[in-house]
């Protein structure tokens, strides 16, 4: 069992445990306002309860492909003070439809090398043979509001990747923060925010570009910006740094 402030997490049968990834992205993203949030590959359903404890009115949908996780992360969401407001179901993202969501988290695999864990679940929970970061950003592209945004957690080294993914749907990187573990180590990971373009009017895509028909498109507050920072997790007494405790302290109990 893993408590956090206002919710306790089993994790013993999901392939996705809880880790720092999965905390940071769900403390990270900006989701204020949202009213249908969506978390791909929940595992634990840990990103899905974050979600539903910081947006007090939205819809949290978690997906999963494997069966265990999915039992779990029911249980888990069960158990909560917003049970009411979670729904876990086992889809696959690349098929998956539904009604479109204002933001769409995901924690997803990472791992490229052709030696996979032993442990076949947790190889498809970690690796990329089973969901290529292309595929999940198109799809969750499809799957976003105007105006909504796909935050994800990924290496460094994903990111060529995954920008080139993300333009080619017509996203745009609008937030960027560089994860470092103490500040004399290079970032290592990188908290991700894409958004469809906010449009008046019908859309359509040209070269893989949003293009309007009929109507004036529209940007964030009249232009795209890109906030990019960095995250410095550990202080040199190995306690987390006080940026870090900010960003957590609604979630970790100490």
């Amino acid at each position: 069992m893993f408590h956090f402030r206002r919710f306790s997490l089993r994790h013993s049968r999901s392939a996705q445990k809880v880790g720092t990834d999965g905390v940071l992205l769900g403390a990270w993203a900006d989701i204020a306002g949202a009213h249908r949030i969506l978390d791909v590959g929940t595992g634990c359903g840990l990103i899905a309860l974050m979600a539903a404890q910081r947006c007090e009115v939205a819809e949290v949908t978690g997906i999963d492909i494997d069966a265990p996780s999915v039992e779990e992360a029911r249980e888990n969401a069960a158990a909560s003070p917003f049970a009411d407001r979670i729904s876990i179901e086992r889809a696959d993202i690349l098929d998956y439809d539904a009604a479109p969501f204002d933001h769409i988290l995901s924690n997803p695999p990472y791992h490229t090398e052709p030696l996979l864990p032993p442990d076949a679940r947790r190889a498809a929970a970690r690796h990329t043979a089973d969901l290529p970061l292309p595929a999940l950003i198109n799809r969750a592209a499809h799957l976003l509001v105007p105006g909504g945004t796909l935050h994800i957690i990924l290496p460094t080294a994903a990111f060529t990747e995954a920008t080139s993914a993300a333009t080619a749907c017509g996203l745009r990187l609008v937030r960027r923060t560089d994860v470092c573990t103490t500040a004399a180590k290079p970032p290592k990971r990188l908290l991700l925010a894409w958004q469809r373009p906010a449009v008046i009017g019908r859309q359509t895509t040209v070269n893989g570009q949003w293009s309007m028909v009929n109507g004036p498109r529209s940007m964030v507050n009249g232009q795209w910006s890109m906030v990019n920072d960095t995250l410095t997790l550990t202080a040199p007494d190995g306690t987390r740094t006080p940026q870090h405790h900010a960003l957590t302290q609604d979630f970790y109990i100490s």
